[in-house]
């Protein structure tokens, strides 16, 4: 009878269990990579101030930094509901349609338009989020001289 040696079977069996072991353990990590993956979020929300992506902080859109060009505001997002009468809105240069409005001064149409007026109808800057108080006075100003 021929008699192992132990170092025989450890030599013939040692090898292919630790790459059994070795090549099962990539297969997990490869498995657990992908499941992360897939359960990872799929963007993220940058707060004012923070930092996204390695980018600059991102500063508040408002103010000064907004657009300022009344004709630009206008086509941007006043021409939907004021080119067109949308939401019962007064057409720019339909002076019987403005007429009412302006009887209850420029004050009161300039608050309507900067904190918005009828339930929504006419919202808040017209969306003009970036707008500043001022640059919705000077769009405001601007519809009106299609009265002249």
């Amino acid at each position: 009878m021929k008699q192992h040696s132990g170092s025989v079977l450890f030599g013939k069996w040692f090898i292919p269990a630790i790459l059994l072991v070795f090549s099962s353990a990539l297969y997990a990590a490869s498995e657990e990579e992908k499941l992360i993956q897939r359960i990872s979020p799929a963007g993220s929300v940058c707060m004012i101030g923070d930092a996204c992506a390695g980018s600059a902080p991102v500063a508040y859109a408002g103010g000064a930094s907004g657009p300022n060009d009344p004709e630009q505001i206008y086509n941007t997002y006043c021409v939907a509901c004021h080119g067109s009468g949308a939401n019962n809105s007064p057409i720019m240069g339909d002076a019987a349609a403005w007429a009412p409005r302006l009887d209850k001064g420029m004050d009161t149409l300039y608050q309507n338009a900067i904190n918005g007026f009828n339930n929504g109808a006419m919202p808040a800057k017209g969306l003009c989020m970036a707008c500043s108080d001022e640059a919705v006075q000077a769009t405001v100003d601007y519809i009106l001289s299609a009265l002249d």
